[in-house]
């Protein structure tokens, strides 16, 4: 009997390590343009726990709890000086997109084979050294085009957005490629 509570004393103590050391990551492609590394790593400390309840599928009210522990860290002085403008658009673009991911997995494994074969040349660009925010825009004008061939970028990108006529595109597909072009850029960092 006492071999059997040590042994499940240890696989109990052994699942609440590998819960916390697996604790969900913010996604770095659902990152604010204005968000540094920093902030987004200080964010996801605050807000670990709501994080895997999203993951899991069993998060309530997640931005909206997520935002007053933010506001809370804000106010106590425990952010590294960001404020909540900036943590609060890390915490709602992160919520958003690992909501999405649990709910149409299937959606982002197709569009990650699509857009590796549609933004090979970009990908392998960034891997050499190419900028990311040039190749951002590059695998955005071939993801408009892939959607409506005759989408003109330089038409559209001179004249007001207000009156722009942008092929409509998932939310998906540009998370996928800003995480391709994230990975690598990565690969050309090392």
């Amino acid at each position: 009997m006492k071999k059997f509570i040590t042994f499940t004393l240890v696989v109990a103590m052994t699942l609440m390590t590998a819960t916390t050391a697996f604790a969900t990551a913010i996604p770095r492609e659902s990152a604010p343009a204005n968000a540094t590394e920093e902030a987004i790593q200080i964010t996801e400390s605050i807000i670990g726990g709501i994080l895997d309840e999203v993951e899991n599928g069993t998060a309530e009210y997640s931005i909206g709890r997520a935002n007053a522990l933010v506001r809370k860290a804000v106010i106590a002085k425990e952010t590294g000086g960001y404020g909540y403008r900036v943590m609060s658009a890390i915490v709602r673009n992160a919520i958003r997109t690992i909501r999405d991911m649990h709910l149409r997995p299937e959606l982002y494994q197709s569009e990650t084979e699509r857009l590796k074969v549609l933004l090979s040349d970009v990908i392998a660009e960034v891997e050499n050294g190419l900028d990311y925010d040039e190749a951002k825009k590059e695998a955005y004008i071939l993801i408009y085009k892939s959607v409506n061939p005759s989408f003109n970028p330089d038409e559209q990108f001179s004249i007001d957005t207000c009156y722009r006529d942008m092929p409509v595109v998932d939310m998906a597909t540009f998370t996928v490629a800003r995480r391709l072009l994230l990975g690598a850029q990565s690969k050309n960092a090392k």
